[in-house]
């Protein structure tokens, strides 16, 4: 079945429409993301005067963005309403808005148009190859943010247990609450989840990830021989008062990340990455890195 993202991602689509009036030095830009087959909303305007076009549903095909998505390729008119290339199903609402020359720019996903960005001037001007490309760049940002948001919704599918009433799948051949490669599984997931939720722009989603890294590490201290050894201080359960970024590390790490690795997945300094475990260590109570994972793990941070 093909997996399908939900879509959380209205900070993103601010984001791309802030960078391409920047970049195109057109003073309004509107768009947005698919709400069902062959069907964009706009929901996310900047510039603009009135709110005519919020909620405005643009179908494949109609009007320039229409025509742009089912093209799959950026397309510019240098006088909407009187545009004889296009079909004029919006033409009052871009009229109420009082814009002229437009500019609209598909959002691609995978081969699979996902929404549709717009720029536009309030007189007619021919908009040239520049304010094009700094369009087209500004989408390929928000493409770049929509597959992280999928990554990461794939992720939380793959790594937590269904909801409550939820019928569960059949437990797999060999695998159990305490098959230590199913675990692995869960500590790899965990750890990709919380390095990815870096990159996420979307705060929600942030929190949502990590709320997820929690229940799984919760879940971890609680399966069959979870608190069993390792020779280290901190009793399962206890609060060692590491900071976020010092669990990402830890995270990490305990994937087998070097720490040139951890930096490069975190965005941070060689440097730092021995500092933050440094930090670990003596929160911990350990003596190595691996002993500062296990303490991590019985204290309930870790899965």
């Amino acid at each position: 079945m093909q997996f399908e993202p939900a879509a959380n991602d209205s900070a993103d689509v601010r984001a791309a429409l802030s960078r391409l009036r920047r970049a195109t030095g057109l003073p309004v830009a509107f768009g947005g993301l698919l709400a069902g087959t062959g069907r964009y909303r706009i929901n996310e305007l900047a510039g603009t005067e009135t709110t005519v076009l919020h909620g405005l549903d643009i179908l494949q095909g109609n009007g320039l963005g229409g025509k742009a998505v089912a093209l799959s390729r950026p397309l510019a008119v240098t006088d909407y309403g009187a545009s004889s290339v296009i079909s004029h199903e919006y033409d009052a609402a871009v009229a109420a808005e009082g814009l002229r020359s437009v500019l609209a720019v598909p959002v691609i996903v995978r081969r699979r148009v996902r929404g549709v960005l717009y720029g536009a001037l309030r007189r007619p001007v021919r908009l040239g190859d520049r304010p094009l490309s700094a369009a087209v760049e500004a989408a390929r940002e928000l493409e770049q943010a929509l597959v992280l948001q999928d990554e990461a919704a794939r992720l939380l599918a793959e790594a937590l247990p269904p909801a409550a009433g939820a019928r569960e799948a059949p437990p797999r051949q060999g695998a159990d609450a305490g098959d230590p490669a199913r675990w692995e599984e869960v500590r790899e997931a965990h750890g990709e989840l919380r390095a990815l939720a870096q990159r996420v722009g979307d705060p929600l989603l942030r929190r949502e990830m990590l709320a997820a890294c929690g229940r799984l590490a919760a879940a971890s201290s609680r399966r069959p021989g979870a608190d069993g050894a390792g020779g280290v201080a901190g009793a399962a359960g206890a609060d060692p008062g590491l900071s976020p970024r010092e669990v990402d590390v830890l995270a990490c790490v305990a994937s087998g990340a070097t720490n040139a690795v951890v930096a490069e997945r975190l965005g941070l300094r060689p440097e730092t990455v021995k500092s933050y475990l440094r930090s670990c260590m003596r929160k911990l109570g350990a003596h190595t890195r691996l002993q500062a994972v296990v303490a991590a793990r019985r204290a309930g941070v870790l899965p």
